[in-house]
């Protein structure tokens, strides 16, 4: 059995693995569910102790705010200063630099022409030189003709700029995948392999694969900048390449509460690339084809196949395998539709399948279980409790502020009521959040300074808004962040999967049919 290809726990064969498996999948909703139990059921036996609790819990969170406020502002600096670095210049003084292929692989849906051409207009204008790319559009047999006509009109434009530009059609129905990303890129994978990686004997140990989302727009000398990366790291084969997302195609067009969500996800991942033992691949990113070879390519069987790609290297590595920040954006869409209670509909989706992230943890433990002797100790450990922390934190922090927090008040009847700690409570707790609000001037600051230009028909006000939606910011974690994780580590528990749900990309000024 591979156990480093498990999707769920019903892929495996034998009943004590699948009963072990299925242990760890219902761990993490289970956990969250105690948490909220074991609060509220204290609140009303020992309203004492749950209101002490809850003082010492808003204080970590203040101490935690202002911790990770440090690490925004730094990764902020390193952002900024790597925007300003000639990459070009550094790659190119490197030896054998130009002897580097790039096979970026793009998968699509259901996507339209714009969406499509602009992501491969941003690779043509991304100054790297064009004959050491392979670019690879993805298309699903599922699409229909209209996929097919959209990858004749881009052939037809874009082909001939790039070493060799090809277009797979991943079939529907193969027996064990679920259909998703994870999937199709999988498929062009080998076929690129077999049409032209092996038929023109390109050396595997000088191939970066890259696979971005279809609505990614790599900034400029962004392929420099990992080329240099690549060349320079150590043990660059045993290591993933990770940039920033900005969600600038479309940021001033989406609505306030989804332009919430896009930026602190942006901040997140520019604090984890500064959190380096945190870091794991996420969304569009790049790793050497040599080491995509040896895994045999991504799994075809679950959903989060952006972050799993790292856990299967680092299980099939042993623990030698990370990944390196680049410190370096790409630009990607906010999650729109077409009205604004489409935009939430879509939104809670995409962050839910974001939380089904959560399936990894019980993979991650299980294969760290079957590889007990070739992993170090602390390393698995480490990785267990920040992976374990970080979704049940997800999960409940922000409900335990918001919520929980007032339970003692609630339940604690008129003997805690009576005493000074209640009348105190609501004082030092208000007090407590207060301060942590500097989290939100932190970003709303930061989150100007990253703004991309404003279009000329957008009126100067807009950049107010830009800044006074971020007093929203408690409402949109509870909704479109504690909701969606619970849901999604819900549904774990209880064995109800969730397939791939691919996000809508919705342009509002552009018309995105062919």
């Amino acid at each position: 059995m591979n156990y480093l290809k498990i999707g769920k726990a019903d892929d495996l064969q034998s009943k004590k693995d699948r009963f072990l498996y299925r242990f760890l999948e219902v761990m993490p909703g289970f956990f969250t569910w105690l948490t909220f139990l074991a609060l509220i059921i204290l609140s009303y036996l020992k309203p004492v102790i749950a209101a002490i609790f809850i003082i010492i819990f808003d204080i970590y969170w203040l101490l935690l705010v202002a911790y990770l406020g440090i690490y925004l502002i730094v990764a902020y600096k390193r952002l900024k200063l790597n925007l300003k670095i000639d990459w070009q210049k550094k790659c190119k003084a490197i030896k054998d630099w130009d002897k580097v292929y790039h096979l970026i692989i793009l998968p699509t849906y259901n996507e339209g022409l714009e969406i499509v051409q602009q992501s491969i207009q941003g690779l043509v204008d991304n100054k790297y030189p064009l004959d050491k790319m392979i670019v690879v559009l993805a298309i699903e047999q599922r699409a229909g003709e209209r996929a097919r006509k959209i990858a004749k009109i881009i052939e037809e434009k874009f082909a001939n700029k790039f070493y060799r530009f090809l277009i797979t059609i991943h079939p529907e129905n193969i027996q064990g995948e679920l259909k998703g990303k994870g999937a199709n890129q999988a498929w062009a994978a080998r076929i690129a392999k077999k049409n032209i990686i092996d038929k023109e004997r390109i050396d595997y140990d000088k191939i970066l694969v890259t696979v971005f989302d279809i609505d990614t727009v790599a900034y400029p000398e962004y392929f420099y900048r990992l080329t240099y990366a690549f060349l320079t790291v150590k043990n660059p084969y045993q290591a993933s390449y990770q940039p920033i997302p900005v969600y600038y195609n479309n940021l001033w067009q989406a609505p306030f509460f989804s332009r919430i969500i896009a930026m602190s996800n942006t901040f997140w991942q520019m604090m984890q690339q500064i959190r380096r033992e945190k870091l794991a691949t996420y969304s569009s990113h790049s790793m050497t084809w040599k080491t995509l070879v040896n895994i045999d390519f991504w799994s075809t069987n679950m959903v989060s196949e952006d972050s799993r790609i790292f856990w299967h290297c680092f299980c099939y590595y042993n623990g030698h395998y990370r990944v390196e920040p680049l410190h370096f954006p790409v630009s990607m869409d906010v999650c729109m539709g077409k009205t604004n209670w489409q935009t939430i509909k879509n939104l809670y989706k995409q962050q839910r399948r974001w939380g089904w992230g959560v399936e990894n943890l019980p993979y991650m433990i299980f294969n760290f279980i079957k590889r007990w002797d070739k992993i170090d100790f602390k390393t698995k450990w480490s990785k267990i409790f920040v992976q374990f922390y970080g979704f049940h934190s997800w999960a409940t922090n922000a409900l335990i502020i918001a919520v929980i927090g007032w339970m003692p008040l609630l339940l604690g009847g008129d003997k805690f009521n009576s005493t000074i700690l209640s009348s105190n409570l609501p004082y030092i707790t208000r007090t407590l959040m207060t301060l942590a609000m500097i989290g939100l001037i932190i970003s709303a600051i930061i989150s100007t300074l990253l703004l991309p230009r404003k279009p000329k028909n957008y009126k100067n006000w807009e950049y107010f808004k830009m800044i006074i939606q971020w007093t929203i910011l408690p409402i949109t974690i509870i909704f479109f962040g504690s909701f969606p994780a619970i849901d999604a580590q819900t549904r774990l528990m209880i064995g109800k999967y969730l397939g791939f749900w691919v996000t809508p990309k919705v342009r509002k000024t552009h018309n995105n049919n062919t």
